[in-house]
């Protein structure tokens, strides 16, 4: 795609000063992309004809496979089973188009690169974030619009077709915002995939980054869809809802991502993706280790303590995230449907005897080692899946136990028990665990959001996460496993004589 030079004079005069002026601006720029890009998307039979196809196809085999499952099950006294199975193939029908829009998606910026074309088109006066949602919006256009008509199609069928399918509104509304959001942060990745790769091959492969993680998100939707005790709720699925919001969220963290990481020079400069290990291994020791060779105290001071020191904003974060989930756990305990029967409460004699057995079975050095082990290997795995995630797992992996917590609490409340003994259970480690754990999540949520950040000037995006990921790894070398030790320790051994404490003086 390119612009004449009597276009841009046109086009493109001085910016407005106003604000709102100025995002008026920046969409009539950006369709000006979007509407260049679609003509050249609809001129290309190879484009348009799995489109065509998915539209005519995919609802007929839709409506066959609902009849033949309602069929079947209606023979075992399963209707339930069957009258689910419709609002996901419905949608179905519509995520099959939406896929493909993977393959524009992919091509908006290395294809153009490839045909040769980008140049001219990086030489506009237009803004990053203006060919960025002009992109994203000519390569979502046409299979969202096939979606749309399949799902037409599909849903005319089984209101007026034999199954004589009548749905609440609410259902059809989610379903109609889910494939949308789907197709938005599907689009929205791919474009970034493409800004950040050199071929249309490695793109490609890039993209199962993308089409997986949405594969067992529809997956996820389907099992809500069946198992929802409110699918026949006026206002909807519930966990729909939430599926939906964090879609959006998803989405906006695409496009900050899109334009934060997207840079001119670089797209026209890079020519091959080479992967350079002894430059990534040599880039991630020297920050790790340091500029020089210093000994543990000045490591300690020179390297671990200023890494320590860019968590601020993480662990407010997950401070307020943590809150959150022990409030929302002791809200959940205090509904009855949650809440453990009157008969579960235990005499102080019983409760004493119960952790006496446990304590034998548990207070060995072995058990440190345990607890180590255990409190690790959830702090890896928080690691491992906050960097493939933004840092949003390192997040929820952190305060499911809080959550936990809190609903444990309130049955304590419920069941007439001392709080004292839940204390004394919780309290002594945890004033060790839980800055450990707090100092470990936020450098992973540092190290998945780094992405999202412009990076600093003479810096790319991967030298930028090996520099996160250098951090996490001097504060968990140098602070959360040791303090992982010390809070085991005091576990096995002193948290026990604080309980007896307390139950002998109950």
């Amino acid at each position: 795609m390119t612009v004449s030079t009597t276009e841009r004079q046109v086009v493109f005069p001085d910016r407005p000063a106003g604000r709102w002026q100025q995002i008026r601006w920046t969409w009539e720029n950006a369709l000006i992309v979007t509407r260049r890009e679609v003509t050249d998307s609809l001129r290309d039979w190879r484009i348009m004809t799995p489109i065509f196809i998915m539209t005519l196809v995919f609802p007929a085999l839709s409506q066959f496979g609902a009849n033949l499952m309602l069929n079947f099950v209606t023979q075992y006294g399963a209707e339930l089973v069957g009258e689910r199975t419709i609002p996901f193939l419905l949608m179905i029908v519509g995520f099959f188009p939406v896929s493909l829009s993977l393959v524009i998606a992919l091509e908006t910026f290395v294809g153009e690169k490839e045909r040769r074309s980008l140049e001219p088109l990086l030489s506009t006066p237009l803004t990053n974030l203006e060919l960025y949602i002009g992109k994203t919006l000519a390569a979502m256009i046409p299979p969202l619009l096939a979606s749309y008509a399949g799902m037409a199609i599909y849903l005319t069928s089984l209101l007026f077709g034999e199954l004589a399918w009548r749905p609440q509104l609410m259902l059809i509304i989610q379903i109609i915002l889910l494939t949308t959001a789907q197709a938005l942060i599907m689009i929205t990745g791919a474009v970034v995939v493409s800004s950040q790769t050199t071929s249309t091959r490695a793109a490609n492969l890039l993209s199962s980054f993308i089409i997986v993680p949405m594969s067992l998100l529809v997956i996820l939707e389907s099992i809500v869809m069946f198992s929802a005790p409110d699918a026949d709720s006026p206002n909807g699925i519930l966990a729909l809802w939430a599926i939906l919001v964090g879609l959006l969220i998803g989405t906006a963290l695409f496009i900050r991502i899109g334009t934060r990481i997207f840079n001119r020079e670089e797209l026209l400069a890079s020519s091959l993706d080479v992967l350079n290990l002894r430059w990534i291994g040599g880039t991630f020791w020297r920050h790790f280790r340091g500029a020089e060779k210093p000994g543990p105290v000045a490591w300690y001071r020179t390297e671990v303590l200023p890494a320590v020191r860019q968590l601020g904003k993480p662990v407010i974060v997950i401070l307020i995230a943590t809150l959150a989930a022990g409030l929302l756990g002791w809200a959940a305990g205090t509904y009855s449907a949650f809440r453990l029967p009157p008969d579960m409460a235990m005499s102080s004699e019983e409760l004493s005897s119960n952790f006496n057995n446990l304590f034998e079975l548990g207070a060995h050095p072995g058990s440190v080692l345990l607890a180590v082990w255990q409190n690790s290997r959830v702090l890896l795995a928080g690691t491992i899946m906050g960097a493939v995630s933004f840092g949003v797992m390192a997040v929820v992996l952190e305060i499911l136990p809080f959550g936990i917590l809190g609903w444990v609490l309130s049955q304590f409340a419920a069941l007439g028990l001392d709080p004292a003994l839940f204390f004394a259970a919780v309290i002594p480690h945890s004033l060790v665990e839980i800055p450990a754990i707090f100092l470990a999540t936020a450098a992973s949520l540092r190290l998945g959001a780094v992405i999202t950040r412009q990076p600093e000037e003479g810096r790319t995006v991967g030298e930028m996460w090996l520099i996160a990921a250098a951090d996490l790894a001097k504060i968990g070398l140098g602070l959360v496993l040791p303090l992982l030790v010390i809070a085991a320790l005091i576990e096995v051994f002193i948290t026990p004589a604080v309980v007896r404490m307390v139950l002998g003086a109950s």
